[in-house]
């Protein structure tokens, strides 16, 4: 049977939120997915602009960093506060979930895994 935990994005230091620095690819690293094939995490991340009256374009890298097979785009306002990104989407095998914005370290990231192990 299977089990399923909840966890911290390995991006994160104590579940803050994550500040997207990157403007470009490969952007900020905000969760490396469980090692093997037999394991997966459920992905589930929120996005919102770090500051009142910024706006971004913020792009996810999920699993890898080819465009536009990899990435996840979201238009946000400064205002409209935390955005569903990515709505338990999974991956395993070690890959890395990455994000950059069009302007450096205006957008917040959180969210969590459900690691589904076999």
């Amino acid at each position: 049977m299977a089990t399923f935990t909840k966890r911290l994005l390995s991006g994160s230091t104590d579940g803050r939120p994550i500040l997207v620095a990157a403007t470009g690819s490969p952007g900020t690293a905000i969760h490396t997915a469980v090692a093997g094939t037999t394991s997966f995490d459920e992905v589930w991340l929120y996005a919102a602009c770090a500051t009142t009256g910024s706006n971004a374009i913020l792009t996810v890298e999920y699993g890898g960093t080819t465009s536009p097979n990899d990435n996840i785009k979201l238009a946000l306002t400064g205002t409209q506060g935390l955005s569903l990104m990515v709505p338990g989407a999974v991956l395993n095998n070690s890959s890395i979930v990455r994000a950059y914005a069009n302007t450096g370290s205006i957008v917040n990231v959180v969210g969590w895994v459900h690691r589904i192990a076999q």
